[in-house]
């Protein structure tokens, strides 16, 4: 397997070919200044220097099963990851910029962590409690303390990203029959449709300037969000309007699981892949 990380730049369509390397790494964040992204692979995460790109591990402690729900706090100063290294599930953690130990910030396991309020103050991520196996969206404090939880067990939730003004969170659900786009207002109120189609519809990111929403979008009839498939990124306006497929290739699991706009809203990143040998799609 190969992971290639891109970026897509919207005004012009120009891709760009950041880094290909062997194995499987996931899940890219660009980072406030706009010099590197954030991502994960075999259980750790990496810094990728856009200027001079390549793997460079980070200090996350004790953390060292995180998976593809991570993201950089607003102000670039903390990292917050979701790991397994507890043995209880998915929590949520966070720790500096520069790498240290992990300090916990959900309470219950699992928690996987997945957008922050444009001031930096709040988490939205989704999560399964009292033993419960439905996945709901809730919001607590970057810093801690107590959740509150958006959606009621209506479906299988995911994918919560806060609009740029911080009034809005965008999340798939599958609540209508199958994975679709949503938005709701950032306290869990006027939940509603943004639009449906017949393809399976993950991960929507809204744009920092305002204009677009990206998201995934699956064949009709996919279960979950695997990897490896035949996928789209679609281009939309924040209403749902004007939907595009930009970008088509094998992907999925890890190619935008979270928030990876530049930070004026000019291009996304996000990561494709290519069977290697060996691997069971270069036998087919």
């Amino acid at each position: 397997m190969k992971s290639i990380v891109e970026t897509y730049t919207v005004a012009t369509g120009a891709v760009r070919e950041v880094l290909r390397v062997d194995g499987r790494i996931e899940a890219p964040n660009w980072s406030p200044d706009g010099g590197w992204l954030l991502v994960n692979g075999g259980g750790l995460l990496y810094r990728l220097p856009l200027d001079a790109p390549r793997l460079e591990q980070l200090n996350t402690g004790a953390a060292t099963r995180c998976n593809n729900d991570h993201g950089i706090t607003p102000d670039g100063s903390q990292i917050i990851l979701s790991s397994h290294h507890e043995g209880r599930g998915s929590q949520i953690y966070r720790v500096p910029v520069g790498g240290g130990d992990p300090v916990k910030i959900s309470p219950e396991a699992p928690s996987w962590w997945h957008g922050i309020s444009p001031d930096g103050k709040v988490l939205a991520y989704v999560a399964a409690r009292g033993g419960s196996r439905v996945i709901d969206v809730y919001t607590q404090a970057t810093e801690g303390g107590p959740e509150t939880r958006l959606t009621m067990g209506e479906g299988h939730s995911d994918g919560p990203d806060y609009s740029p003004d911080g009034a809005r969170i965008y999340w798939n659900s599958d609540r209508s029959g199958h994975a679709q786009i949503w938005v709701m207002a950032a306290d869990g109120t006027d939940q509603r449709l943004l639009f449906a189609d017949d393809h399976v519809n993950w991960f929507p990111h809204p744009s920092p300037c305002g204009r677009h929403l990206v998201y995934l979008a699956y064949p009709p009839g996919t279960t979950g969000h695997p990897p490896d498939l035949p996928v789209a990124l679609v281009l939309c306006r924040p209403d749902g309007s004007d939907r595009r497929r930009v970008l088509e290739f094998t992907g999925g699991q890890g190619t935008i699981n979270v928030p990876s706009w530049a930070p004026d809203g000019s291009a996304f990143a996000y990561v494709r892949y290519e069977p290697g040998p060996g691997d069971p799609q270069a036998e087919m």
